[in-house]
Parts: C-alpha cells; structure tokens; sequence
C-alpha cells in the first residue's frame, strides 16, 4: 500500500522532472549528464561553451568613400604660404574645397607622415561629369596618380609631384619649390634642387582653378604614367587626416561663404599625427611608367640630309725618314791652265857690227 505521504511528493516530483526537461530543452544541460554550465548545440550534439572555439574573425568590408556631389564648381584656389617641414620625412598634402551641407569649406595644407615608407599621397579633385560636380578622393600609393591636372602648387603642378622623392628609407626635398631648414642637421644629405622637374610637372601654371573639366575646368587626361599608378594598390587617407576634414567642416570660418573665398587658416602649423600602416603589395610584372617627353612645338619638315659617310679613322703618320746626306759630287779639278809655249822669240837681227873705221895708212916713221 502507497503511503500517503508518497503520494503527495509524487507530483513535486513530476514537476522537477518537467523543469528539468524544460532546461535541457533550452540547451543548458545535455541530456545524459550532471554537468551544469552553459552548452551551445553545434548542430550534432552538446558541447560545453567553453571548449567552443573562439569564432574566426569577420572581414570587415572596407566602405566604399562618401560620393560628394556639388551642382556649383568650387572657388578658385587661394594663394597662401606652405609653412616649412618641421620634421623630416614628412609629405605635403595641400589643401582643396570641399563640400558640405553649407557649400563649399576650405581643407588646409598640413604635413602628415606617411603611413609607410616610400608612399606618395595623391590629392583629390573636383571633376565634372554628368552635368554635375563631383569630388575624388585622394589616397596613398607608391607614385602619384591623376588628380585632374589641378594646380595645387608645392610640387603638385597637375602631373606628378616635384616635391621630392624617396631614397630608400629617407625622404629628399626638392628646395627647388619646397623651402628647408637646410642648417637643420636633420634634414642634411635629404634635399636636391630641381628646376627642370617642377617646370615639366605644369599642366596650367598660373592656375587658380580647382577643378578638371567642365565650363571653364582644367582640360587634362590621364598621362601614360598616371593611368600605371591608377592600377595600382593604394591607401584610403588615415584616420587622422580624416579627424582634419571634419575638424574643417564644423569650422564656420572655413565656408567660402563666410570668408569670402580667402580662408584665415589656409595651411596646419602642425604636422598631423602618425598612422603607420602595413606596406602594400608590390604588383608584379607592373609596366614602369615611362619618363613624358617635354612638349615641344613641331618643327618644321626639314630636307632629310643626306647620310654623312662614316669617318675613317685616319692613318698615323708614318716617321718622316731622317733626310740623308747627299753626297756631294766631288769638285771637278779646274783645268790646270796649259803653259802656253812660251812665244818665240823673235830674232831680233843681229847688231851689225859698226863698221871698223879703215885703218888709216900712217906713215911709218923710219
């Protein structure tokens, strides 16, 4: 016979059991074991929570940049003074108009160190197309790609930049249009002066307009050299430079409309923080751009001369024989003069004996 008391706990006892169920329903205990914690269902069985793998991390997509649109071209580009490196290897990024709720705010000139060595930053332009304006953002890459033929000035004279160049770890300035501290014992063996580039790198050299294309916009295509650097693998701007346009876009000085196309504050006195990032990918079999002829004027169609026979190369001279002496003829003996037989006397007549006076007959004495 059951005891009563039996009975009573029989349904408490029903009741745990459905609770418990319950819980291994909801996957804190596996069914067949006393283990309690927390267990994640793998899709095949139980396992506890902390023998599960940490998940593998997600890529997160890069986003895509912002695409700014202006229905009104930028102002012209303001004239100001680049401030000199304060540190070496550091790149100038010069300032542009860009957009905002407001119109159009000035983004100063700073110098920000590159995020890896021997990168070059590309500034962003404004380009037409469509009817529209459109803005394209700068980046970082192993050469300076096309930037609408814009004439930012400091080495950016619309192709290329004539700023400096990398020399291995060590960044070299160009005092041709980048002006140095050259008694700072920093920058000593880092700076070259070169004319001749910065003149080649002028698309419109006194230039003020900002952007490319359109009514009254720079007219440019892409150079050889730049379509190469547009394949390339390049570097959004770091996040620093990023802090720096909006720092410039809550600044209510900054709008064209309210300094009337002449910003206050046209170039950073400070450098901006560093960012380093990892080097980027070398492309492999990359075409090395080719060095751009300077543009010269057609000449005129000139007769073909004629080929200039090859020079041979002329035979040294022999040694000159010593002259030998000429023998002299011998002097010829002068004829001895012929004695000339002496002339014959010529008989003189013999004297004729002076008649003996006839002896006169004296008489003889006796």
């Amino acid at each position: 016979m059951q005891s009563p008391h039996s009975a009573r706990w029989l349904p408490l006892a029903l009741i745990v059991f459905i609770a418990a169920a319950t819980l291994q329903a909801l996957g804190q205990i596996p069914v067949g074991t006393t283990r309690t914690g927390t267990f994640i269902w793998d899709g095949a069985r139980w396992v506890p929570a902390e023998s599960v793998p940490a998940p593998a991390p997600v890529a997160v997509p890069v986003s895509e940049p912002e695409v700014v649109i202006a229905e009104e071209a930028p102002p012209p580009l303001p004239v100001y003074v680049q401030p000199p490196p304060p540190a070496p290897n550091l790149i100038w990024t010069p300032g542009y108009w860009h957009f905002g709720p407001s119109g159009y705010y000035w983004v100063p000139g700073a110098w920000v160190p590159a995020p890896s060595p021997g990168l070059l930053w590309t500034p962003g332009y404004w380009g037409w197309s469509g009817g529209h304006y459109r803005f394209h953002d700068g980046y970082w890459g192993p050469h300076v790609g096309y930037y609408g033929g814009v004439n930012y000035g400091f080495g950016f004279g619309g192709i290329g930049f004539a700023g400096g160049e990398w020399r291995g770890g060590v960044f070299a300035y160009n005092t041709a249009v980048i002006h140095v501290d050259i008694n700072d014992s920093r920058f000593r063996g880092a700076v070259f002066e070169d004319h001749v580039r910065v003149d080649r790198g002028f698309v419109a050299r006194d230039s003020h307009v900002a952007f490319s294309g359109g009514p009254g916009g720079i007219r440019h295509d892409p150079t050889p050299e730049e379509a190469v650097a547009a394949r390339e693998t390049h570097a959004p701007p770091t996040s620093f430079q990023k802090q720096h346009i909006d720092t410039a876009k809550a600044d209510k000085t900054s709008y064209a409309k309210a300094n009337g196309g002449h910003p206050a504050h046209a170039a950073a006195t400070k450098p901006l923080p560093e960012e380093k990032h990892a080097p980027l990918p070398e492309v492999k079999n990359a075409p090395k751009p080719e060095p751009k002829p300077v543009a010269k004027p057609e000449p005129k169609p000139m007769p073909k001369p004629e080929p200039k026979p090859v020079a041979k190369p002329e035979p040294k001279p022999l040694p000159k024989p010593e002259p030998k002496p000429v023998a002299k003829p011998a002097p010829k003996p002068e004829p001895k003069p012929v004695a000339k037989p002496a002339p014959k006397p010529e008989p003189k007549p013999a004297p004729k004996p002076a008649p003996k006076p006839a002896p006169r007959n004296e008489p003889k004495h006796k």
